[in-house]
């Protein structure tokens, strides 16, 4: 885990915005690319250096967690309370992005299809 936790800069904030304006909720691109800067993290880090409340902290490592993207474990700990997570990205930040990018060239070619069967079915009445 880091010693100092790092915080998004000008130009994560601007990678975020692009991932939000390509439809990733701006929690998930957050948290993304907070854990992207740390080899390992807590979620407490992510909330601190994301400037997110711990509740879209947990929502968004649920969805990495969901697309295999990120990993946890357990950090020992003596006493009671809550278990305490170390996450960390299953795969470089620029793997990560391609797999995106795959995604979102499937959904076009998707609505390309859709809108031909539409404009099929329209000419066809």
């Amino acid at each position: 885990m880091n010693k100092k936790t790092p915080e998004l800069t000008r130009k994560d904030v601007k990678i975020v915005e692009i991932f939000s304006d390509l439809g990733m909720p701006k929690n998930l691109a957050k948290t993304l690319m907070y854990i992207s800067q740390c080899q390992e993290c807590r979620s407490a880090d992510i909330e601190y250096g994301a400037r997110l409340r711990q509740p879209e902290v947990s929502v968004a490592m649920h969805h990495l967690e969901e697309k295999g993207w990120i990993t946890k474990r357990d950090q020992k700990k003596e006493g009671k309370g809550r278990p305490i997570y170390i996450y960390k990205l299953t795969s470089p930040i620029d793997n990560i992005i391609e797999t995106f990018e795959k995604e979102k060239l499937q959904e076009i070619e998707s609505v390309k299809k859709d809108i031909k069967e539409l404009k099929s079915l329209i000419n066809d009445r």
